[in-house]
């Protein structure tokens, strides 16, 4: 599979996450990054804040905002488990940043991070 076909299933994976989102009736969302340069990309990594080898680079992550009814920002990895897990359902290929430590390994949680990965988990 080409890399321009992960972006488009990916892209439709969103657009069905932002759905969920918003049916839920709970929550509503704004984007935050979706594309990250590869220089921004290793200054994050520099700085002990991402990684360089950032899917966002390859347009296959986006970090969403999560607002409650009154329309605040909502942090911290619970308010978005419930769409982590619906995010990961929708294809193999899916992760969600909240499990980034105790499903795959990594070193940090990053809830509002919702990416594709190229090889199957």
């Amino acid at each position: 599979m080409k890399l321009s076909d992960h972006q488009i299933l990916f892209t439709q994976d969103v657009a069905r996450l932002i759905g969920f989102i918003h049916g839920s009736g709970d929550h509503s969302v704004t984007l935050g990054e979706a594309y990250r340069t590869p220089e921004q990309a290793a200054l994050n990594a520099k700085k002990g804040v991402g990684i360089k080898n950032s899917q966002h680079c390859k347009r296959l992550a986006v970090d969403i905002n999560l607002l409650d009814n009154q329309g605040r920002l909502l942090s911290g990895s619970d308010n978005y488990a419930i769409y982590g897990d619906y995010w990961e359902s929708l294809d193999a290929h899916n992760r969600w940043g909240g499990f980034f430590v105790s499903k795959y390994g990594g070193k940090i949680v990053d809830g509002c991070h919702f990416e594709r990965i190229e090889g199957v988990r």
